[in-house]
């Protein structure tokens, strides 16, 4: 699509000007300059609908969840179970039982590392990952080859950040396990096959975990669909707060699974020569929960699914092409990740200029994009850079912020460089 087909695209379902009024942040100066947050996929601004909800949470209704016989517990309890419900309607799972509340997506890839890995995984066998994951998908498993003496391998990415489907093929085999690799890639946007995936995982008899962290935002996520066995994500990248994160697995599965962590509300009983847990999901949830936390993604998850999933996707679309076609204009500048059908994460390099000198020179315009490996040291590696910088964009980015960007590292390659 060119820029001048871009900028005529019209989206009918989808105004980004009204959807930017429903996150206050964004009307905010820094450094006496508009705001400009090209962050998303660290982190995604909140609309007032999920402020609302956590501020109503805490000064109407709050008080702990299960087993409180009074109104306030009462109502947190089942604002708290919608929440889940929320989840599984929103990806599609077979019951709320699958759904368990974390505080992280990263707590939930070591809650199956723990629990599966150590249960299910035996030295010798092996576990595949790709080199473009997340630390949060990297060290958990480095951690289980370290107690069990199981195998990691890596499938190699190409030069553009695509993942080919025969590069699976050769290095799933019977030894496999599992097969634990991102939905969509947090540096470069690349949006791996993951149906096919799973589908080579299970031909070899393993099971296959999703880091969905980037997936949940910018995909359609349907657990059935794409056919794999854990889903993470976090909620504080899908427009929700921090401090939420959800792991969706098989029924089967998680029955078969030990618990993570002990505490209150996963037992069912307690003496003091033996314990018995409770049923799902609440036997991977000890302690008190993210009750507040949960009821923001709940809100969060509202808030996407008002709006046309199409014309967000097509509107995501439209700003990453832009992005790709303007970006080359700075002189020395070197797109990283450039896969076909990318999701709207764009990291990039500048001749002579470090990515964070970038990134502090571009705040100073109020342009807000993140800077080093991105938790992603391998990945950068393979791609023979020390760093990136990265501009990702949201619901709520426009193309004019685009432009913002690009004069401002006009000025910071002039000033680095």
């Amino acid at each position: 699509m060119t820029t001048a087909a871009i900028r005529k695209a019209t989206l009918p379902n989808f105004d980004v000007n009204r959807i930017r009024d429903d996150f206050p942040i964004l009307s905010r100066k820094v450094h006496g300059k508009p705001l400009v947050y090209l962050d998303s996929a660290a982190s995604a601004q909140k609309p007032r609908q999920v402020i609302e909800a956590i501020t109503r949470a805490y000064s109407e209704d709050y008080a702990n969840v299960h087993r409180g016989a009074y109104y306030l517990s009462e109502k947190s309890t089942s604002d708290y179970e919608a929440a889940r419900e929320k989840v599984r309607a929103f990806i599609n799972a077979a019951s709320t039982a699958e759904i368990v509340f974390t505080k992280g997506a990263t707590e939930a890839i070591n809650l199956v590392a723990s629990s599966f890995g150590r249960a299910f995984i035996k030295a010798g066998d092996e576990i595949v990952l790709t080199t473009l994951e997340h630390h949060s998908n990297l060290v958990p498993w480095d951690l289980l080859r370290s107690a069990t003496g199981c195998v990691l391998r890596h499938v190699p990415i190409q030069t553009d950040g695509s993942v080919r489907l025969e590069d699976f093929a050769a290095v799933i085999g019977p030894k496999t396990k599992l097969v634990a690799v991102a939905h969509i890639s947090n540096v470069l946007g690349t949006i791996l096959p993951i149906r096919q995936v799973a589908d080579l995982a299970h031909a070899a008899g393993a099971k296959m975990l999703v880091d969905g962290c980037q997936g949940i935002v910018h995909a359609a996520v349907d657990v059935q669909a794409l056919g794999c066995d854990f889903y993470v994500f976090s909620g504080h990248k899908l427009y929700g707060p921090t401090g939420i994160g959800v792991l969706w697995g098989r029924e089967n599965l998680l029955d078969a699974m030990p618990p993570y962590q002990g505490g209150g509300d996963m037992i069912e009983t307690v003496g003091l020569d033996a314990c018995t847990w409770a049923g799902l999901p609440a036997k991977f949830e000890a302690g008190t929960p993210p009750i507040v936390e949960a009821i923001g993604l709940g809100a969060a998850i509202d808030y996407v699914a008002s709006h046309d999933p199409d014309a967000v996707r097509a509107h995501e679309h439209a700003l990453i092409t832009y992005a790709m076609e303007r970006l080359p204009e700075v002189p020395g500048l070197r797109l990283i990740g450039t896969a076909p059908g990318k999701a709207s994460v764009q990291s990039f390099v500048i001749d002579g200029a470090h990515p964070h000198d970038i990134a502090t020179v571009l705040d100073r315009s109020g342009v807000c994009v993140r800077a080093g490996h991105h938790c992603a040291q391998p990945l950068m590696e393979a791609l023979g850079v020390s760093a990136t910088a990265r501009a990702s964009f949201g619901i709520y980015s426009l193309q004019s912020e685009i432009d913002v960007l690009v004069a401002a590292l006009k000025k910071a390659r002039e000033m680095l460089a």
